[in-house]
């Protein structure tokens, strides 16, 4: 016989009796409290509001939830336990994340990141400048997984190139940032990249290789309009950037053996290797590299003046785990040439756990399945869910301001939505990144537009319409769900 002391385990499936009489005021009461709190949270922060004080505002939203869960005489243990059994999913997501800036760190002092943005830069040329742009921002987006670190670093050198061949301001920061999304959106060193999935109950490389097939084309078509528009535009002078490439070239051993560890981990992407796999493989061979082909550097953040057992440890491990700069004569490349490690991720690993709290107390009290319920009665079709989803997560963007929040509430409100309508995770994740994470930078007052304006120093309003990437991809999306394209089914 069962002990009577032993507490049942609840799933996500199973329906909680204690709080029939929910009404959806009463489901969406936490939600509307959670986006509040976090638009003046934001309002307050701006940039610094991932930094705590969102994951924080998660808190409260549960503790919000869970008032009108003991309202409605759901136990204290029973929202404990959809809490464990939350964070408990993630726990492939969360390693992943460390790993993520483990490999990171072993790609920047291997020099295979800087090899990418060397060669990125040479393609250069002022009738193709525009479309060239969104190229050397995807290719060191996708090495870096960041847009911001790419806005920041080669977005403004290409700002200053772009000003001096007469092109305008707005044109080039526009094909910037969608070069830059672009690769925030289909690296797995991206937080968002694994934010997405992990919140839609997916797997990462699952997730990047469907988000292609909506992704691939709206780059296509992003590249022939800045082709045309260079055909169309006059330019004046030089692309010069002898200087960034002497600097490049001076700090790191750059050569085309580099690109063998990123051909590595994209050969077991394509052959399904377990993602913690292919990114330990390619870790491990970055480090590798990085003795080979770097060993001064290696040394040095090893605090040596030269490479011994000890000091290529210690180098290789302080790469992989904690903050590392790589100083060279170019300001802005330092900034470039930095990771986080491992210790990197922890502020996102806290975001999503505080979003497993949130989401946790919501499916105790059953606030998420009642929402739901409302939600495929309005959503009647397919179409109607994914444009339902589009909507929610561009609501978001501009009322909270965060497309980490854009992706996380979402994320939560809708994965049983797909899943009882038999869809894959995938369609939701896909749709969290098509819709969440490229918009944010086209709203003025949203933490991603006032930085990328700020950085650029153009207005949101100036490249708005450039940004062809980032406003066409929900359109992408809905169009693939309008007529049924690649919509893949849940497997039992």
């Amino acid at each position: 016989m069962p002990n009577k002391e032993e507490k049942p385990k609840y799933r996500e499936d199973e329906h909680i009796v204690e709080d029939k009489n929910l009404t959806i005021f009463q489901a969406l009461i936490p939600v509307f409290a959670l986006v509040a709190m976090l638009a003046y949270n934001v309002f307050v922060f701006g940039d610094d509001a991932l930094s705590g004080s969102n994951q924080f505002i998660l808190l409260m939203g549960g503790a919000v939830a869970a008032i009108v869960g003991f309202f409605n005489k759901v136990s204290y243990e029973q929202m404990i336990d959809e809490v464990a059994e939350n964070v408990r999913s993630t726990t492939g997501a969360l390693l992943i994340l460390l790993m993520v800036g483990a490999l990171s760190g072993t790609w920047l002092v291997s020099g295979i990141i800087p090899a990418m943005i060397y060669y990125g830069l040479q393609i250069l040329n002022p009738t193709i400048f525009l479309a060239a742009c969104v190229i050397i921002c995807a290719i060191i987006s996708v090495a870096t997984g960041s847009s911001w670190t790419t806005s920041a670093t080669v977005g403004i050198a290409l700002i200053g190139i772009g000003d001096a061949l007469g092109i305008s301001l707005g044109m080039t920061a526009g094909a910037v940032l969608s070069g830059a999304y672009f690769g925030d959106k289909m690296s797995p060193l991206s937080d968002t990249t694994n934010l997405a999935p992990a919140m839609a109950g997916g797997d990462l490389f699952s997730h990047i290789r469907y988000m292609a097939l909506t992704t691939t084309p709206t780059i296509i078509i992003t590249l022939v309009v800045f082709i045309i528009m260079g055909f169309t535009i006059d330019t004046t002078g030089d692309a010069d950037t002898s200087s960034i490439l002497t600097n490049i070239g001076a700090t790191f051993n750059i050569n085309g053996w580099l690109f063998l560890v990123p051909l590595a981990v994209i050969l077991l992407i394509v052959k399904k290797a377990p993602p913690l796999m292919a990114l330990l493989v390619g870790t491990l061979l970055g480090g590798l590299f990085a003795l080979i082909f770097q060993p001064d550097i290696v040394a040095t953040i090893g605090g040596s003046s030269q490479l011994t057992f000890e000091s290529a440890y210690k180098g290789v491990l302080n790469a992989i785990t904690v903050d590392t700069q790589i100083a060279t004569n170019d300001p802005a490349l330092n900034d470039l040439f930095s990771s986080g490690g491992m210790s990197g991720m922890l502020g996102t690993i806290w975001l999503i756990v505080c979003a497993m709290v949130f989401g946790g107390i919501m499916d105790g009290i059953g606030a998420l399945e009642r929402i739901t319920e409302s939600l495929l009665k309005l959503a009647k079709t397919t179409f109607g869910l994914f444009a339902s989803t589009v909507g929610s997560c561009l609501a978001l963007n501009i009322t909270a301001s965060d497309q980490y929040l854009a992706i996380v509430v979402p994320g939560k409100m809708f994965s049983k939505a797909y899943a009882e309508r038999g869809l894959a995770p995938e369609n939701l994740s896909r749709s969290l990144e098509d819709s969440g994470t490229v918009t944010s930078v086209l709203v003025p007052w949203n933490t991603c537009g006032a930085y990328h304006s700020g950085v650029l120093g153009v207005g949101v309003g100036e490249y708005f319409f450039y940004a062809i990437f980032n406003w066409l991809s929900p359109f992408m999306t809905l169009l693939f769900a309008a007529f049924k394209i690649k919509i893949k089914q849940l497997t039992q």
